[in-house]
């Protein structure tokens, strides 16, 4: 560690589980490098200002920043603490993070995509997984930050293969539900289900599984019912009574992951905890053109693959998982590396 003294670093989090996760996994990061000291401020702007007067007021020569950050988000410039950087994810807070580094007159890093009309020269850093941002020097194209450690987990340093000659033991199965371009038939949950069940007849594996918040009560029901068999399921983590952060859990025992391609946080986490990671897709299935740059990434790097849900058998799934090579390395200590050498201030 380069310096004992803390770092003081305001965190603005919006109210979307997917962002500040990663602004929160960027702040794990630097935490490998010395202390951090975090004020955590929640953004929520007025939806009676709208972005384009916003995006206007941030590029003009009259820009105010306390008064942006009072008419725009109700914060009040007199109650920011000291700081030395500024940490934020997620488009809401775009103009708060301007708005405060320049306040302060302090380093900050953006987590995720800009708004058009926004320059990169109004951040130090910018945060991104899309390859389309490579060569940029105002950007670092990486996983998506996590603040969940695989050291901590227990995950093996050297991550076995795992294919036909090599069947998983224990797999995960993250399930999520009706989100954006995706939707489940009925038909396709009883079809993953049944896989589930066919892969554990077939191999002797016991699965994992844990539902989310828009995961059909229906679907977790039947998996309840499923997790009588112990043979089968060894353990069942019910959104519905567990509620969120119950992930590390899967990820600390499971040898790979199976996760619904609804959600890309859940895909990424489970990348960054060092696992192979199938995603499995209903017939409707359509990305944003973020989402899938981003699952072109880890595709492209070899962390995971996809099948659509009405492919799965145990043969294809085992022929799929042997292209996987799970990441390697720590990612919290290869971004802690990445962010020291591109703001060498900081340490």
């Amino acid at each position: 560690m380069s310096d004992t003294k803390p770092l003081r670093v305001i965190f603005l989090a919006d109210t979307r589980p997917g962002h500040y996760h990663i602004a929160q996994g960027v702040i794990a990061a630097l935490a490998r490098l010395r202390p951090v000291e975090v004020t955590r401020i929640e953004v929520k702007r007025k939806w009676i200002v709208p972005t384009r007067w916003l995006r206007a007021r941030i590029n003009a020569d009259t820009f105010y920043p306390p008064r942006m950050l009072r008419m725009a988000y109700r914060i009040d410039a007199d109650t920011l603490p000291e700081a030395d950087l500024v940490v934020s994810a997620g488009g809401e807070t775009h103009m708060p993070n301007i708005c405060v580094t320049r306040l302060l007159d302090v380093p900050n890093i953006f987590c995720g995509s800009l708004l058009r009309g926004l320059e990169p020269d109004n951040f130090s850093l910018i945060i991104s997984s899309y390859e389309r941002d490579e060569g940029s020097d105002r950007h670092l194209v990486v996983l998506k930050p996590s603040s969940i450690d695989p050291d901590e987990l227990g995950r093996p340093k050297t991550v076995p293969r795992y294919g036909p000659e090599n069947l998983p033991k224990t797999l995960g199965l993250l399930i999520g539900g009706q989100a954006g371009g995706f939707r489940y038939r009925d038909s396709e949950w009883a079809a993953l289900l049944a896989f589930v069940a066919a892969v554990s007849k077939a191999w002797g594996t016991r699965w994992l599984i844990s539902t989310s918040r828009r995961t059909p009560d229906s679907v977790a029901d039947r998996i309840d019912e499923m997790a009588r068999d112990e043979s089968v399921v060894q353990k069942f983590i019910d959104f519905r009574t567990a509620g969120p952060g119950t992930l590390p859990q899967i990820f600390a025992k499971s040898d790979a992951i199976v996760c619904t391609e609804d959600s890309s946080s859940m895909i990424s986490e489970a990348v960054s905890a060092r696992l192979p990671v199938i995603g499995v897709s209903p017939r409707a299935a359509r990305f944003t053109e973020d989402e899938q740059l981003y699952r072109d990434f880890m595709m492209g790097k070899g962390w995971s693959r996809t099948i659509p849900i009405a492919d799965l058998t145990p043969e294809r799934f085992a022929e799929v998982l042997s292209t996987i090579e799970p990441l390697q390395e720590n990612p919290l200590d290869a971004l802690a590396q990445k962010l020291k050498a591109r703001l060498p201030q900081l340490f």
